[in-house]
Parts: C-alpha cells; sequence; structure tokens
C-alpha cells in the first residue's frame, strides 16, 4: 500500500518529491511505487455560515434569530478551491493508498487545515504527522525519518477546531448584533467584531484618546558650552535634589516647569564663570540581540524599510518555502534546540558575501559553544527562531536580500561577545547648586557590532562621543563659553505604527490581571505572530483604521464601536483578558489537559452574554449631555446621545458620522444655528473609497416633514442666483461660490438671458483650502502660484501649482530638490544597472518577439542580438508564489496568454487562478481573470 502525502502548497509538495527521492510527476500530483505526494491550496475547507445551516432563517440579519448556536459545526469547501479539494478526495479514496502523511505547516493552523479536509472527506485512513523546521532536503528527509503519530497531535487538532469555532461563535454573532443596533438597515455599514481584532483596534483607539485629550505644558531647559584646554563641550542643567512627581511621566531632571527658575539658572552663568568640573568613568557593555522571531523580525523591518507586518511575512515564507534559506517563520521563538550546535557549524561555514570574516571568526574563537540565551530548549514551543539554513544565497530581489541579511547577520552578532565601551559622566557645576550634566561613550571593544560594521554604540547620539579629556591644566575647572535657554513644550504619545502595534499586541498579557492567562499570553499576545499582520491588515479593510504615512490611525467607524460596546456592557470584547483567558486553555488543550467540550461550553456562555446585553440595551436619551445647540424643531437643546445629537421631541437627529467622517461639535452647531458648513474634508465614498470635500446644507424633506443634512456640490444650483466676487470686464463672467466649489458662469449664447458653467474647482482640495485670490488666478492667468500644504491621500505634504485645462484643472509640481548628503552636498541619483545576462541560459527563441529567450536568476528575458542585445521583455519566473514553467513563457510570448494558472497566492493570502497576458506595449505581463 502507498502513503498520500499532503503538503500545504503546491510549492511544498514539489520539495517534498525532490527530497523523497525525485519522485516523478503525474498530472497534479507526483507518484512512485511508496508514495503519492498532492497538496492543498492553504484553507481548502471553511465553516459553514449560518446561512449555509437554514437559509430562510438566518439569510437576513435580525437580531431576534441570536444567538447563532449550531448544535455541531458543518464544513463545506471553499468555493474558489473546490477543484483542489476534489482531486484530494479522489486521492484520498484510491484502493491502494493505505496511510495520510499530514505534512501542511508545522504548527495550529496546518493542523486545522488537515483536520478539516480529513474530516469533510470522510477520511478512515490512519494518519501520521511530519514536522518540519526547514525546506532544505536535509531538514524534509530528518522529519521523515521522525513523523509522529497521528493521535500524538490529537489536543493540537483540538485546540485549532476551539479556536476556528470560537472565532465563528464571536464573530458571526457579535458581527450581526451590533451592525444591527448600531446601523439598523442602513446597507453597507458592517460593525465586525472578533476577540482579536477588536482589543487590537481598542489598543490604537486608547492612543488616539490621549492624543486627542493630550494638554501640553511649557517648560524650559538650560543648556552650557564650556571650555578646557583640549577642547569644548555641552551640558544639560539638571534640577537639584530631583524626585519624580508620582503619576507625572513628562517630570524630568532636565525639565524646568517655572520660567523665572530656567531664567536664574541662565542668569548665573552669564559673564563667562568658571565652573567646577568632576567625572565619574566606569566600564560598560551591550549584550548582542536575540535571535529573530517573527514578530520581532516584522517590527524592525517596519522601522527599517517600511514594511508591512504582512509584507515582511509574504517574504520571510518565500525565503522558506522558494528559496530554502531560513528556518520556519512562522515562530514566536528566540531560541534554538540545545542540540542545533552541529547545524548552526554548518551555517556558519556556508555563509558568504560579506558575512564571511564574521562567521568564520565565530568559529576561530570558538564562540559557537552552549549558551542558555541561545540554545534553550525550555524556550521552544512548535517552533525555534528563524535562522539561515546552509543554502547558498541567490537569485533574490532587493527586498528578499534585505530581508535575509537582517536575519543571517541577526544569526551571526548573536554568537559574538558583549560590546564594550567606556562612559564618562562629567558635572560641571556654575556657582552652587547649578550643575550641567555631560555624557560621552567610547567603544573600546566592538563586540557584536562589529557585524553590523558600527564604530559607536548609537552614531546619531551625541553621547556616544568621546569627551575632550580633562588635564590637571584645568585644575578640575572649566569656563562656562555660552548658555541658552530652551522654551519647549510636552508632547502627546505617538501613534502608533505597525512595528510599535506588533509590539503591543505582543505584549498585550501585560495588561491582564490574572497571572495564568497573562503567563499564557506571554508569548502569543493577541493574536500569534503568523496572524498579526492579518489583523492589522483585516482592521484596515474593514475600515477601522487607516494608514497615514507610517501612521495608524484610527476612523470614526472605530470610535463608534469601541463607544457602542461600553454602552452596552459588551466591552468584554474589547478587552484582552478574554484572549488571555482562551490562550491559557488551548494551551492546555494542546497538551490534554484541559477540555475541548468544557472550552466550548464556557464559549458558548459567553457569547449568550453578550447578544443579552447588546439585545436589551435601550440608550436613555433623557440622562444625555444637553448642548447649548437648539434644535429647529422644538427650540429646545440638543442632547447629545451614542450616535448624533438628537432634540427632545424626537423630531430631529444629525449623526455623529456622516459620510464616514466624524461630526466635530463645532461643526454640527454651525450647520444647525447657519444651515451649511464647509466646505469639510474628509468624506469618504461608500462605492471607491475615496476622499472628498464637500458643503454641507440642513434642508428640511418635503414629503417625509424630516431634516436631513446633505451635500451640497454647487453642482444643482441655479446659477443666475449667485452673486459673483469676481467679473471678468470684457465678457461678463463671473466667479461665484456654489456649495464647495468655485464655479465660473458665463452667458449661454444658446438660450439669451441664462447662465452656464464653464469652469469649476474645488474649495478645498488635498485638506487645502482653495481661495478666491487662487481661482482668480486660474481663470485670468490659467495657474495659481505655488500652493504650499497640500496633503496626498497617503498622509504626505506637498506643494504644487493648479493649471486650468479647458474646463479642468491640472496638477503640476515644483523640480523637486536634490537629495543632500550628511555634508549638506548633493547626491547624484543612482540609475538602475541592466541585468547581468552573462550567464544567462538561452531556452529557445520567440518568433513574436524576433529574439532569443533568456532566463537568469529569479527571470526571464527576450533580447535581440541584431539590435544591440536591446532587452525588449522582462517577466520573473515566480509570480505570486508560483512558478511560471518555460512552456507557458512560450504561450505568452507567441499566443498573447498562457493557459489558466491555478494556486496563484496574492499578498492577502488567498489563492486565485488567473491566466497572464502580454501588457499592451508588450514589455510585461498582466493579469486576466476568467469570468465567475
Amino acid at each position: 500500500m502507498k502513503s498520500l502525502i499532503i503538503a500545504e502548497k503546491p510549492s511544498v509538495a514539489a520539495d517534498l518529491a525532490r527530497a523523497l527521492g525525485k519522485i516523478p510527476k503525474q498530472g497534479e500530483h507526483y507518484e512512485n511505487d511508496e508514495l503519492v505526494i498532492s497538496f492543498a491550496l492553504g484553507h481548502l475547507v471553511e465553516l459553514e455560515m449560518p446561512e449555509d445551516i437554514d437559509k430562510k432563517k438566518y439569510g437576513f440579519w435580525r437580531l431576534e434569530t441570536l444567538p447563532i448556536i449550531p448544535e455541531k459545526f458543518g464544513l463545506k469547501p471553499i468555493a474558489e478551491s473546490k477543484e483542489r479539494f476534489n482531486a484530494l478526495k479522489k486521492l484520498l479514496a484510491r484502493k491502494d493508498i493505505g496511510t495520510v502523511i499530514n505534512a501542511c505547516d508545522a504548527g495550529r493552523e496546518g493542523e486545522l487545515i488537515f483536520a478539516y479536509l480529513y474530516q469533510l472527506t470522510k477520511c478512515k485512513l490512519p494518519v501520521k504527522r511530519a514536522w518540519m523546521q526547514t525546506m532544505t532536503t536535509g531538514g524534509i528527509q530528518e522529519a521523515f525519518k521522525k513523523l509522529r503519530d497521528g493521535a500524538q497531535l490529537a489536543g493540537l487538532a483540538d485546540a485549532a477546531r476551539c479556536r476556528s469555532e470560537s472565532d465563528w461563535l464571536i464573530g458571526i454573532n457579535g458581527t450581526r448584533a451590533l451592525t444591527k443596533r448600531m446601523f439598523g438597515s442602513r446597507a453597507g455599514n458592517v460593525a465586525s467584531v472578533g476577540r482579536v481584532q477588536t482589543p487590537t483596534l481598542a489598543i490604537v483607539y486608547a492612543r488616539e484618546l490621549e492624543i486627542r485629550h493630550f494638554v501640553p505644558r511649557g517648560y524650559w531647559r538650560v543648556t552650557a558650552t564650556f571650555e578646557i584646554a583640549k577642547g569644548r563641550y555641552e551640558g544639560v542643567y539638571q534640577r537639584a535634589n530631583f524626585k519624580r512627581v508620582e503619576n507625572d511621566e513628562h517630570d524630568r531632571v532636565d525639565r524646568i516647569w517655572q520660567q523665572a527658575a530656567a531664567e536664574a539658572v541662565l542668569a548665573a552663568c552669564a559673564g563667562k564663570p568658571p565652573a567646577k568640573v568632576t567625572e565619574e568613568k566606569k566600564a560598560s557593555s551591550s549584550a548582542a540581540p536575540r535571535l529573530y522571531d517573527l514578530t520581532t523580525l516584522q517590527r524592525e523591518a517596519n522601522g527599517r524599510f517600511g514594511l508591512p507586518a504582512r509584507r515582511t511575512l509574504q517574504i520571510a515564507q518565500a525565503l522558506y518555502e522558494r528559496h530554502k534559506m531560513i528556518t520556519y517563520p512562522r515562530t514566536d521563538s528566540r531560541a534554538l534546540p540545545e542540540d542545533y550546535l552541529p547545524t548552526c557549524g554548518e551555517v556558519l561555514k556556508n555563509l558568504s558575501g560579506g558575512l564571511t570574516p564574521h562567521a568564520q571568526k565565530v568559529l576561530a574563537e570558538g564562540w559557537l559553544r552552549p549558551n542558555k540565551k541561545i540554545f534553550n530548549n525550555a524556550q521552544i514551543s512548535d517552533h525555534f527562531a528563524i535562522i539561515p539554513t546552509a543554502q547558498e544565497a541567490k537569485n533574490l530581489d532587493e527586498m528578499e536580500a534585505k530581508v535575509y541579511d537582517m536575519i543571517a547577520r541577526r544569526f551571526v552578532a548573536a554568537f559574538y561577545p558583549a560590546a564594550e565601551f567606556d562612559v564618562t559622566t562629567r558635572s560641571s557645576t556654575v556657582a552652587p547648586g547649578h550643575v550641567f550634566k555631560t555624557e560621552g561613550k567610547v567603544l573600546t571593544a566592538p563586540g557584536w557590532l562589529a557585524v553590523y560594521g558600527r564604530a559607536t554604540v548609537d552614531d546619531d547620539s551625541p553621547d556616544s562621543k568621546a569627551l575632550p579629556a580633562l588635564t590637571a591644566a584645568d585644575q578640575a575647572t572649566a569656563r562656562t563659553a555660552e548658555a541658552t535657554l530652551h522654551a519647549e513644550t510636552t508632547k502627546p504619545p505617538p501613534r502608533y505604527n505597525e512595528a510599535t502595534l506588533l509590539s503591543a499586541m505582543e505584549g498585550a498579557g501585560k495588561l491582564v490581571e490574572d497571572e495564568d492567562m497573562a503567563e499564557a499570553m506571554k508569548e502569543r499576545g493577541l493574536g500569534t505572530p503568523a496572524t498579526r499582520a492579518d489583523t492589522i491588515d483585516g482592521l484596515i479593510n474593514q475600515k477601522y483604521m487607516e494608514r497615514g504615512q507610517r501612521e495608524l490611525i484610527p476612523t470614526a467607524k472605530a470610535e463608534q464601536l469601541i463607544q457602542f460596546l461600553g454602552a452596552v456592557k459588551a466591552d468584554a470584547l474589547t478587552q484582552p483578558a478574554m484572549t488571555g483567558e482562551w490562550e491559557f486553555k488551548l494551551r492546555q488543550m494542546e497538551q490534554n489537559k484541559f477540555s475541548r467540550a468544557k472550552f466550548m461550553d464556557e464559549v458558548i456562555d459567553q457569547t449568550k452574554g453578550i447578544i443579552e446585553r447588546v439585545k436589551g440595551f435601550e440608550e436613555d436619551d433623557s440622562i444625555a449631555r444637553v448642548t447649548d445647540i437648539l434644535s429647529p424643531t422644538d427650540g429646545k437643546p440638543l442632547r447629545e446621545t451614542l450616535r448624533g445629537y438628537k432634540s427632545q421631541d424626537g423630531e430631529f437627529m444629525i449623526y455623529k458620522v456622516i459620510g464616514g467622517r466624524k461630526m466635530e461639535e463645532a461643526e454640527v452647531r454651525a450647520l444647525v444655528t447657519a444651515g451649511q458648513v464647509g466646505p469639510l474634508d474628509g468624506f469618504v465614498s461608500a462605492k471607491t473609497r475615496n476622499r472628498f470635500s464637500a458643503l454641507l446644507r440642513l434642508v428640511k424633506d418635503a414629503e417625509k416633514g424630516k431634516w436631513l443634512a446633505q451635500y451640497d456640490f454647487g453642482d444643482k444650483v441655479d446659477l443666475g442666483t449667485l452673486e459673483p466676487y469676481w467679473t471678468d470686464p470684457k465678457t461678463g463672467a463671473g466667479l461665484c461660490e456654489a456649495g464647495s466649489s468655485h464655479v465660473l458662469r458665463e452667458r449661454d449664447p444658446d438660450q439669451p438671458g441664462t447662465w452656464k458653467q464653464s469652469f469649476r474647482v474645488g474649495r478645498l482640495m488635498c485638506q487645502k483650502a482653495i481661495t478666491r485670490e487662487h481661482a482668480i488666478q486660474l481663470v485670468t492667468e490659467g495657474k495659481t502660484g505655488l500652493i504650499q500644504g497640500f496633503i496626498s491621500k497617503k498622509g504626505r505634504p506637498f506643494d504644487a501649482f493648479i493649471k486650468k485645462e479647458g474646463a479642468r484643472i491640472a496638477w503640476e509640481f515644483p523640480p523637486r530638490a536634490p537629495k543632500l548628503d550628511k555634508d549638506g552636498n548633493p547626491v547624484a541619483r543612482k540609475t538602475k544597472a541592466p541585468p547581468d545576462l552573462s550567464q544567462a541560459e538561452k531556452i529557445g527563441d520567440s518568433k513574436a518577439f524576433k529574439g532569443e529567450m533568456l532566463v537568469a536568476g529569479d527571470s526571464y528575458y527576450v533580447r535581440r542580438p541584431e539590435q544591440d542585445n536591446r532587452i525588449v521583455f522582462t517577466m520573473k519566473r515566480h509570480i505570486c508564489q508560483k512558478e511560471i514553467p518555460p512552456d507557458e513563457l512560450v504561450n505568452l510570448l507567441e499566443n498573447g496568454r498562457t493557459n489558466l494558472l491555478e494556486g496563484l497566492v496574492s499578498k492577502r493570502g488567498s489563492t486565485f487562478s488567473a491566466f497572464l497576458v502580454l501588457s499592451k506595449n508588450r514589455t510585461k505581463a498582466d493579469f486576466e481573470f476568467p469570468p465567475r
């Protein structure tokens, strides 16, 4: 009988076939006399949705049908992957298959992929488990020598199922209940919640509230420059007898809170008085950083290269799966197994490029030895730290090379000794009690810093340089050359970016009071290293957060959700404690110490409690905050409720969020009292998600008798009723303000006595007001002067001219300022070097392109030798994690399209099928999708 091996992805199946004896391919799978190897495409099976259970009952979202608690969770094939599911089902049913081997990713999610597939195919075959830590040939062969019995991982499978079913219960029921209570029947509004995403959002929103409510305080700092025989140095004034004020994080020894006290220090430094100098020297050290886990790698790649967490995971996964150059990346461990020293020795021997001398030094100096900071079995769960493999580094694109270098460099540095430096702390006392402190650090032994080519502890820090030496000639005295008073203010905490939010998610256990739950979260935190990037992306896709350059900014929708959860006393969903409790019990379940049935009973009770509170919530308008805005319906002050500003007679309501934009109270006041406000920026189109600006006008619906806030773009106004603020003396044409636009009206020759619009420009563009003067310039000169302070969609400031081109406008940008080096000199822009095809392999000729087809590294090229070897076509060999074979390249070049390619993986991790077609200019390939 044969064994059927099921891998998680096509590329892994191909690697297994090579490593386990060059097993030949037969159709869509690999097979020899002993083994059949096939693959999933990630998840092929999912839990049934409510409408699958009972379409009539659950097809529409209704509060009365909640909570939905299935007696038994049903499974169904994922529609896009059904063909692959059927292929595996057919293989599992073969009479000559006696055993099935689960070779999906070694972790909770890989276990779930296989468990759901095994269940839905109603397979009864005995199961073995391959637990692979690296995708090198040796790593694969080692894993298959030590196959585990499937029953040994029953606890892991139970934990995986419980995680999936619990997320379903909380997510489906919570989302439906909150959506109906918050938005009613308004289409397109969904209040999605989840036990990881909602606490994560709460962390970001809490920081936004800190920023919003922050009150800056002024303080003063005094710095002084001192002279001694060997040179000058600067000191910072330190408050005498400093003791930090309790609960004041901004109180620091160098901050003076009274201006008079600061000026007294400055006065004491006038006249260049002498300063008594004392100093203290001590040796210090900085140990090498630990090896990477996924979260640390994502955090540092975001800080260094601006890579989103999800992109870093994709690159790491490619380095692991496709290039075989690193170990399994989806890990929460920063240690290696204690028996891994020989493997590390092999890796160090094989490292190439600039790391070779550093790696060889580790071996020559005997630094590769047992070290609990590096080799520690107690700190390893499913997987160990991310390190390079012995595979040679080649065929990497630019960003893959950068991430690989981070991993390899950290690996080598971990074995190096600590960096050693001398720290000199100098105190310069001007008059009694006025002490100025100066610190200098001098690197005495670079240690691990040598691997990073650094000569100081921190090149950017002013205190990382040596101080001019104090000599006997100075007689422990310096001259005060000058002193400066700095007026500054405290700053709010920064918004989260992906790096800092990953850290907050990782450390969310600190927010949990229960010690056992906090301990369970210590390694995983909110989510797992492999899912945190998806959580952040999910919050952005659901319009709860936006990226503003590198910042993550919660939206008005996020504020609505968090506030509503608090009001209905369902804010357990915003706390990490629930995830902490789940993770603690799931971890126990993995070790067969906690019952799956008991866990699910507890989650069902939790779900029922949340839904009961949401359904039973009734807002008491009578205790809502009373504003000073008078309602047009009853003349009484509006009350601020959860969703908006409501009249006491219930006939009038202005929502707090209009068009995805939060309305400030001052804006609501202007709208109600003046009947209009704006133009305002930041509205979001429900269809395109593009931002736009508009004037809001308060109008009364004649039929329903209700007041509404409507957009006014000035496109429905009678131009004859407008008052121009500028008139052309020759033609009588005039510029008017109409809604959110400047409009140029001219006499309509086809309809005497009437006006027509010939030009329009917004009064607000990219968060910058376009003034009447700008509009006049456009009409009279065809172009404005340089307008500074526009803000792009990505939150970046820019300057531009606006030009009038007929009835349209166009942007014109000033020439870019040259980049400057550290000395202020212009830096020449690098031109992209052409690819080196000297070692390229010719794979055929292309008649359609009249050139030769080549493969070099990870790319295909078409080159025309008759035209000085001009490259006329370029395409990557691997697209969306799928290798494009040469015969499909031929199809593309000669026929304009490939066959349908299956198993492509998108940036979001979902699989899809598509054709590759030639682009319009025939220089590259584009996607074409089959009809749904």
